[in-house]
């Protein structure tokens, strides 16, 4: 039985109190859809097996560019965050993998399993860093990495993501995410095509590297920290770029790396129609890469793009299995808390995907009825879920109310008391 730092008994006594109305609730929602012709178990038994990666860094204070204020109780190391982690699954039994972040994260892989495993925890995508610098290394990132014209810095940074790779062939990864802060602030800085040129090198010698049974995932982001232009900007280039490397590239899509107003349930569509869509960094944006929780600002648009990927599974798209990951920075909230949230409001929007009338949607496609086509959708979103949300995770032994059970816990109080308290003042998102 995994190691719990919230008493089982506690959420338990909990879901007994809140469980009355929550079943009425559910039974009350499961008459409403079986007169659209709808199992509301069957969406229950889909949303339950439904899982999102947490972020080690996810569980720490972020901050802005100009300073960084941290909570109480704030994560010492790897193991800290994964026992923070280990509390987030438990409640909303939703996020049963860890992607860690190299570096930051590097420990004995031997006691990273043990620990991880006796939270009930595995492990999702690696991450490399070479978008700062590390102590000691010989070559800084400071104008790039993987496109860098020093071949040195270049061979630096390719070694790392390889290093990442074998980290997480001992942890049971079998995936590796690749982001890079390459570009330039300056027009002239750079030359565009010898620098693309020099990325998509230093990809297929970390290609090289990959088992047979991974996957790597190029992340593109449109700015920052390079602003003039970044080597990795957008979804055209990131299919380039899996298409050039292989059958083992993917793109990432992080909801938060493209410009405001954006279709990026459509960039999903495209990447899924031409068989290189790897995942997602669910967060959300108003203005630019916010790292905002998701769904706090366009919670429709994170609906749509589940009704891209519920429709690809409809449609009967082959290999086709994207990985879910939350990528956040948390400067005002208790990041526990922030992550279950946005935990719920992912499946939140995959619960009302799959509400869709997909066969009354595709009808009214069809006849150009497009009044009646976006109703279809709207009608899905419109529905209030909570109690499948609720019911899943009740049936998981997590709690139908999680951040009520998190709060009534006083694990936030009980780790401040543990955990030295971290000096303010720093810059800097992490």
């Amino acid at each position: 039985m995994a190691e719990q730092h919230i008493a089982a008994e506690l959420i338990a006594a909990e879901n007994e109190q809140l469980f009355a109305a929550h079943k009425s609730d559910y039974e009350a929602l499961g008459a409403q859809l079986a007169r659209r012709n709808i199992d509301i178990d069957a969406i229950t038994k889909k949303v339950a097996q439904f899982f999102v990666a947490v972020p080690s860094w996810g569980v720490g204070t972020g901050g802005t560019r100009f300073a960084r204020f941290p909570g109480t109780g704030e994560p010492r190391g790897i193991f800290d965050k994964l026992d923070d982690c280990g509390v987030i699954q438990q409640l909303t039994r939703a996020t049963p993998t860890v992607s860690l972040h190299i570096p930051w994260d590097k420990a004995d892989p031997k006691q990273l399993l043990s620990h991880a495993n006796a939270l009930g925890l595995g492990f999702d995508a690696m991450n490399s860093n070479t978008f700062s610098d590390a102590p000691d290394q010989p070559h800084s990132y400071k104008f790039g990495s993987l496109s860098h014209a020093n071949a040195a810095t270049r061979a630096q940074a390719i070694e790392h993501n390889i290093e990442c790779i074998e980290i997480g062939t001992a942890l049971g990864s079998k995936a590796l995410t690749v982001w890079v802060g390459d570009g330039s602030n300056f027009p002239g800085q750079s030359n565009f095509a010898k620098s693309f040129e020099r990325y998509l090198g230093s990809m297929a010698e970390i290609y090289k590297a990959l088992p047979d049974d991974w996957r790597i995932f190029s992340e593109h982001k449109m700015y920052e920290p390079a602003f003039y232009s970044t080597v990795v900007q957008d979804w055209g280039t990131n299919l380039l770029i899996a298409q050039t490397l292989g059958p083992k590239a993917f793109c990432l899509v992080d909801l938060g790396h493209h410009a405001p107003n954006t279709n990026i349930e459509m960039i999903v569509s495209r990447l899924i129609q031409f068989k290189k869509l790897g995942g997602f960094h669910f967060n959300d944006s108003k203005y630019g890469d916010d790292d905002l929780d998701a769904g706090s600002i366009e919670p429709y648009r994170l609906f749509l793009v589940f009704n891209e990927l519920v429709d690809a599974e409809d449609r009967g798209i082959t290999d086709f299995h994207p990985a879910h990951m939350i990528d956040q920075s948390h400067n005002v909230t208790d990041p526990i808390e922030s992550l279950i949230s946005s935990a719920n409001e992912i499946r939140r929007a995959f619960a009302q995907a799959l509400l869709v009338d997909r066969a009354a949607l595709s009808a009214f496609q069809e006849d150009n009825d497009a009044l009646m086509a976006s109703d279809t959708l709207k009608r899905a979103y419109r529905t209030d879920v909570e109690p499948i949300l609720a019911e899943a995770r009740r049936r998981s032994t997590g709690a139908i109310d999680p951040i009520a059970a998190y709060r009534k816990s006083g694990y936030r109080q009980l780790i401040s008391r543990k955990r030295p308290a971290s000096v303010a003042g720093s810059g800097g998102i992490i």
